[in-house]
């Protein structure tokens, strides 16, 4: 791929993404979260949880776009407003994600880092305004989207500006159906192999089964990844979103040791 900006490359020729004291791509980077913004209570305890457990970013959706519309869409404005207060409370770095060029100026407000979702990857117009932002954006892959098409999304938001693109593998659709989608690790060494952007990967919606995310974050870590990002909440059943998929925090914890003993074992910095 072309990339165009090559800013922040570390010794090895990859870009480094910083996101306030946390080096996406040089550092393992674990992002985790609700799916959603539910109340302020709900995020706030969730978010000291991860904090504790070692996530060095929080997620949470303040817009969810949702395959019904009668699905919980997100608190937005306020949504965006309680995960500014986690950030000062828990001085996680806050992800989260934007759906329409309208907002992407007063997004970038609260949040440090733009997450471009799996429905809108080859949403163009999109892709081109978060180009002009000053925030990294974490673009996922596209369901039924091949690595070609991904990497020439993240091309989009280079060729406007943004040098700090963050790819993340989160499953694509196939014909099997005991997993949400399939969880395309390949796609992590194929990307790192094409392009100088650093690569994690979404266990828990690329499974979209509970026992099934522990195992795939320790082979994103072997497979070469960068980073995974995953949800979690203080209370899975109650969630308004993806309440199956969801770790608790006492389950993140303890991946979140796993996960980092086994990348210091391959001689990783985290």
């Amino acid at each position: 791929m072309k990339g165009i900006k090559l800013a922040g490359l570390n010794g090895n020729g990859r870009t480094i993404v910083k996101v306030g004291n946390v080096k996406v791509g040089q550092d393992f980077t674990i992002i985790a979260g609700p799916c959603s913004v539910e109340s302020e209570e709900q995020l706030l305890e969730t978010a000291r949880a991860v904090k504790e457990a070692g996530a060095d970013m929080l997620r949470g959706g303040a817009f969810k776009p949702r395959t019904s519309p009668y699905a919980f869409q997100g608190l937005g404005l306020r949504g965006l407003k309680i995960l500014e207060k986690a950030r000062e409370e828990t001085g996680l770095p806050i992800v989260t994600e934007v759906i329409d060029t309208r907002d992407v100026s007063w997004v970038c407000e609260y949040a440090d880092v733009l997450q471009i979702g799996a429905r809108n990857m080859q949403n163009f117009s999109l892709l081109k305004e978060v180009g002009k932002a000053n925030k990294p954006i974490l673009l996922k892959r596209g369901m039924h989207s091949t690595i070609e098409e991904w990497l020439n999304c993240a091309e989009y938001i280079l060729n406007d500006g943004n040098p700090d693109v963050i790819l993340c593998e989160r499953g694509i659709r196939t014909f099997e159906t005991y997993t949400r989608n399939t969880l395309d690790l390949s796609a992590v060494p194929a990307a790192k192999e094409l392009t100088h952007l650093p690569v994690i990967t979404d266990p828990t919606h690329g499974t979209g089964r509970l026992s099934l995310i522990p195992p795939m974050s320790l082979a994103s870590v072997a497979c070469g990844a960068d980073g995974i990002i995953v949800e979690v909440h203080r209370n899975p059943p109650e969630a308004l979103s993806d309440k199956d998929q969801a770790l608790t925090p006492p389950q993140f914890a303890d991946m979140t040791r796993k996960v980092r003993q086994l990348k210091k074992c391959m001689g990783g910095v985290k």
